[in-house]
C-alpha cells in the first residue's frame, strides 16, 4: 500500500467557457515571462536599456517553439507518421512535446536576429539571460505534470508520482522525472548567478556554463525516463545529445576563457550613447533661478563695446574743440 505520493490532475484542462486553458501550455507562458522578466534586470545591470530582453525575446521565443516542435516531431516521428496515427497531431503543441535542445538552437537564431538589428552583441545577451532560461525551464517542466507523461521508473518511495491508466501509459507510482529536472534547473540558475557575480563571467561564458550544467543533469535523469524513445549504442538519444553538447559547452567555456577574458565593459552601444548625450545636456542647463543670460552686452562683444566708448570720447573732444 502507498503511503505517500504525488497525485497527478485528472485533467490538464480547464474550460472558461469555449475557452480551453491548458496546464502545459500556462506553464510555458509563465516561464518565459520569468526569463525575460529577469533577463532584462539582469540586462539593465550589466549597462543595457530597458525593454532590450524583450524586443529581441520578440524573435527569439517563436523560433525556440519551431525549434523545440521541430526537435521533438523528428525524434519522435513514429508518434505522429507511423501506421495508424494522425500526422495532424504532429502540429498540436499544446498537448506537450519540446525538445529543448531544437528551442535553445533555434532561439539562437532568432535571438541573433534580434541582437543584429539591435547592434548588440549576442553572447552578452545569452550571459543576460542565461539563469531566467533555467528558471524557465523549471517552470515549464510542471507541463508535463499536467500531462501525465515523461515520468521514470516504477518506485514506492514517498515523493513517488501517481499516474492513471490511459491509452498510453499503465497505472502505477513512478519516479517524478519531471520534478528532478525541475528541481535540478533551480540549481543550475543558481550555480549560473553565483558565478556570474564571482568571476565576472562574460563573452557568452555564462551561457556556456547553464548549457553544461544543464546537460550533467539531463543525461542522468534521461536515463530514468520510461517513455518510449530511440537508442543508439544503448542509450536513448538524448542522453548522448546532452554528453555531445556538455562537452561543446566546456570547450567554450575554456577557449572562451583565454582568447577573450574578462567581460564587456559595453553590451549597448546606444544605452552609452544616450547617457552621454543625456549628461550632455544637464550640463549645459543653467542652475535653477539663473537666468538664461547671464552675461552682459558688453561680455558678449568686449571688442565691440571698446569701439563705440572710443568713438564718444572722439565726439566729445570735437565738440569741445
Amino acid at each position: 500500500m502507498d503511503l505517500a505520493y504525488i497525485p497527478s490532475p485528472s485533467t490538464g484542462v480547464i474550460n472558461l467557457g469555449p475557452i480551453p486553458l491548458r496546464g502545459y501550455a500556462f506553464c510555458i507562458i509563465i516561464g518565459v515571462f520569468v526569463a525575460v522578466w529577469y533577463g532584462n534586470k539582469r540586462w539593465i545591470a550589466r549597462g543595457g536599456t530597458a525593454g532590450t530582453v524583450a524586443d529581441i525575446a520578440v524573435w527569439a521565443v517563436p523560433f525556440g517553439l519551431v525549434g523545440g516542435r521541430l526537435y521533438h516531431v523528428i525524434t519522435d516521428y513514429q508518434l505522429y507518421f507511423s501506421e495508424g496515427e494522425n500526422w495532424v497531431d504532429a502540429f498540436k503543441i499544446w498537448e506537450g512535446g519540446l525538445g529543448i535542445w531544437g528551442a535553445i538552437a533555434f532561439g539562437a537564431v532568432g535571438a541573433w536576429i534580434g541582437c543584429r538589428r539591435r547592434g548588440i552583441p549576442l553572447p552578452a545577451w545569452a550571459d543576460a539571460l542565461a539563469p531566467g532560461i533555467a528558471f524557465a525551464q523549471a517552470i515549464g517542466r510542471w507541463g508535463n505534470w499536467f500531462n501525465q507523461e515523461l515520468y521514470g521508473r516504477p518506485t514506492d518511495l514517498p515523493w513517488a508520482l501517481k499516474i492513471t491508466e490511459s491509452a498510453n501509459r499503465e497505472a502505477g507510482t513512478y519516479h517524478p522525472t519531471f520534478l528532478y529536472e525541475s528541481l535540478w534547473c533551480v540549481g543550475v540558475a543558481v550555480l549560473v548567478i553565483w558565478a556570474d557575480r564571482r568571476f565576472k563571467l562574460g563573452h557568452g561564458r555564462a551561457f556556456a556554463l547553464y548549457v553544461a550544467a544543464y546537460c550533467a543533469g539531463r543525461a542522468w535523469i534521461e536515463y530514468m525516463r520510461v517513455d518510449e524513445a530511440h537508442h543508439v549504442l544503448g542509450l536513448r538519444l538524448n542522453v548522448w545529445t546532452a554528453i555531445v553538447v556538455f562537452l561543446l559547452a566546456v570547450v567554450y567555456l575554456v577557449v572562451s576563457a583565454r582568447i577573450r577574458p574578462g567581460r564587456e565593459e559595453i553590451v549597448e552601444p546606444k544605452a552609452v550613447k544616450d547617457a552621454s548625450a543625456k549628461d550632455a545636456a544637464a550640463q549645459d542647463e543653467p542652475a535653477d533661478g539663473e537666468p538664461k543670460d547671464a552675461g552682459t552686452e558688453a561680455d558678449e562683444d568686449p571688442v565691440g563695446a571698446d569701439e563705440e566708448h572710443g568713438a564718444d570720447n572722439g565726439a566729445g573732444s570735437a565738440a569741445k574743440g
